[in-house]
């Protein structure tokens, strides 16, 4: 991209991005304070947590960009025309649909598997490290973590033509990344709604809570929005309360260095496994 159009270009997103921070702010502070889990207790700096959220707002997407936009040039060449005409023929909504459920399948063992791996829980752990769950700890991950996941739920949805294929339906992709993240801010925010058995269809605070349990429990509740993914594979735990502890063994040092170079170093002090 010429350097004239790069920086406009930056400015837009970091705009965009102080938008979406705005009006997540405005919904979720009044509701956190109205319906609180529990007393805010923050462990983690707000400030940290904001460098993240724009940190995350633009690598990831960059990253992923030309890798997604080769991955779909290979497949529309190798994939027979008959395929890519009866996915295009699909109404709208079911393509999203169709789409959200293998994104959401995809990302569910791309996280499983970021529990799983030494090298990948070293990225993963800095999400974990938080004590206190609320909003904006959701955006309080690696770089290196976001991409791994998104791309675990987008590289799917590509091979089996679901993006647009360079169509009209091209935006599909975005909706799906979209939903996910608006839907991940609620999923730790700290309010101690419940939902009864809708919460065995759609991911809730409840759920997700348990994820971040740092007991006997931890290891579990791996998808972003059905839970009954997880219950198909075996990692379903929502009992009929909240976690008491949160975070993990060997926390991450909230420190620049310990949280976004270390990973890269594997040295002891970033992180280290779970117990399985």
């Amino acid at each position: 991209m010429p350097e004239n159009l790069a920086m406009p270009s930056i400015l837009f997103d970091l705009f965009r991005l102080t938008v979406w921070l705005s009006l997540l702010a405005l919904l979720f502070a009044p509701l956190e304070k109205l319906f609180a889990l529990r007393k805010a207790q923050r462990h983690t700096s707000i400030l940290a947590d904001i460098f993240y959220y724009y940190l995350n707002g633009l690598i990831p997407t960059v990253v992923m960009a030309a890798p997604l936009a080769a991955l779909a040039a290979l497949v529309r060449g190798v994939t027979p025309l008959a395929w890519h005409q009866a996915v295009e023929s699909l109404p709208l909504w079911l393509t999203i649909a169709v789409g959200l459920l293998v994104a959401e399948i995809g990302s569910y063992w791309a996280h499983r598997w970021a529990h799983r791996s030494p090298s990948l829980w070293r990225f993963h752990a800095v999400h974990h490290t938080p004590e206190h769950l609320d909003w904006l700890v959701n955006s309080r991950a690696h770089p290196v973590d976001v991409v791994f996941t998104r791309l675990g739920g987008l590289v799917p949805l590509y091979m089996l033509g679901l993006d647009g294929g360079g169509s009209e339906r091209g935006f599909v992709p975005l909706i799906i990344v979209v939903i996910g993240t608006i839907w991940s801010f609620f999923v730790h925010a700290n309010v101690r709604w419940r939902f009864g058995p809708l919460e065995q269809i759609v991911a809730t605070p409840a759920f997700h809570h348990w994820h971040h349990t740092n007991d006997e429990h931890r290891d579990h509740n791996f998808a972003a929005t059905m839970p009954f993914i997880d219950r198909l594979f075996g990692t379903l735990h929502l009992p009929d309360h909240f976690p008491i502890v949160y975070g993990v063994d060997h926390p991450v040092r909230p420190a620049f260095y310990d949280e976004v170079i270390a990973p890269f170093t594997g040295v002891e002090r970033a992180a280290s496994v779970p117990a399985e």
